[in-house]
């Protein structure tokens, strides 16, 4: 499955830059988070909730062009519903995107976007 491929290709991009693994496909009320992370910085400890988009062409755009205002309002809504079911979790927080595009005879390609929801 490419979206699960994507997800653990991105869960490893994430600890090779320090961060920690918390959970994946966590389901909530408003949808599903891809993944769960905390990031050591300079303030302090923040969770980070991933969505990661995996494409195999440019047929349909790049990755990033899927999340749409709708999947946005989704995507925050359920990192506050998951903050609120886990308050073990307090402080700053944030919604990254990770796109990755797995297009035949090229090189893989993983784009980062911090806070790319607001």
């Amino acid at each position: 499955n490419l979206g699960r491929w994507g997800e653990s290709l991105a869960a490893d991009f994430l600890l090779s830059k320090g961060y920690t693994i918390l959970a994946n496909n966590v389901r909530t009320a408003y949808g599903e988070l891809d993944l769960v992370a905390r990031q050591k910085t300079c303030h302090g400890m923040i969770t980070v909730f991933v969505e990661v988009k995996t494409r195999r062409s440019g047929a349909y755009g790049p990755p990033e062009a899927a999340i749409t205002p709708k999947k946005q309002a989704h995507l925050l809504a359920a990192a506050q519903a998951h903050l609120q079911a886990n308050p073990d979790l307090d402080g700053d927080w944030r919604v990254d995107v990770i796109a990755i595009r797995r297009i035949p005879g090229e090189e893989v390609e993983v784009v980062h976007f911090e806070n790319a929801v607001q």
